[in-house]
């Protein structure tokens, strides 16, 4: 059966020799059909793969979180025709926070390999970085924007957290990481353990993880900047 190849892209702009293995890159190479989240951002990225096919002549199909799900068909044709294909995301590794999952399952039930490739999460980074359970995690993608809601949601997190012994992963849209940060210092509890995870892997990056009481004031800049959230309350 044709192979299914999930590629990992990079979290900012980056030489490929900072995202890509060069074993995984030459296997890249034969490839022409592609399912991505956004083409101008993934030719970009194909361009520095160094293809045999001319970047022109490539078959790119969008799958995004407006694609109806009966369309997952005609995006699988290419590796139902016999063609391996490569899935690639704009959140870094391909079906994690991320809609290319559902191709992904339809791959596996029409019995085709699916073979993922080493690549940056920003989900794993953040919790490696974090000193947080990592044996028990969750990620729960954005939280409520409404402030009562986003307050209600962040006490719930906090005690599944202490009750199970878990760390909570969320996002928020850059332009909102400021206030998502004050909201976060002025509900959590002193002790819980507080995260801000941003511009990782960059030459910016910046990881702050401390108790909610510790945290440095004025704390850093997060406007604008792709960051990972985290809150931990138990051991």
């Amino acid at each position: 059966m044709s192979t299914l190849f999930l590629i990992p892209t990079p979290l900012g702009e980056q030489e490929v020799a900072h995202w890509m293995l060069p074993a995984q890159a030459e296997r890249l190479r034969p490839l022409t059909h592609f399912v991505v989240e956004a083409a101008k951002t993934a030719r970009k990225h194909l361009k520095q793969l160094a293809l045999d096919t001319p970047l022109q002549q490539l078959q790119l199909a969008e799958l995004n979180e407006h694609t109806p799900e009966r369309e997952l068909d005609a995006l699988l044709a290419p590796l139902e025709a016999g063609h391996d294909m490569g899935l690639m995301s704009e959140a870094g590794c391909p079906a994690v926070a991320d809609p290319g999952a559902a191709l992904v399952r339809l791959a596996h039930a029409r019995g085709h390999v699916v073979e993922p490739l080493i690549g940056p999460s920003s989900l794993l980074l953040a919790l490696m970085a974090s000193g947080a359970n990592g044996q028990r995690f969750a990620f729960h993608g954005y939280l409520p924007v409404a402030e009562n809601e986003r307050i209600a949601a962040l006490r719930k997190l906090e005690q599944e957290s202490r009750e199970r012994d878990c760390a909570q992963l969320f996002i928020e849209t850059p332009y909102r990481n400021q206030q998502m940060l004050t909201v976060l210092r002025q509900t959590l509890k002193p002790a819980t353990l507080l995260t801000a995870a941003c511009d990782l892997t960059l030459p910016t990056q910046t990881i702050i993880s401390r108790r909610v009481k510790d945290w440095p004031t004025p704390g850093p800049d997060l406007h604008k900047r792709p960051a990972i959230f985290l809150l931990y309350a138990g051991k």
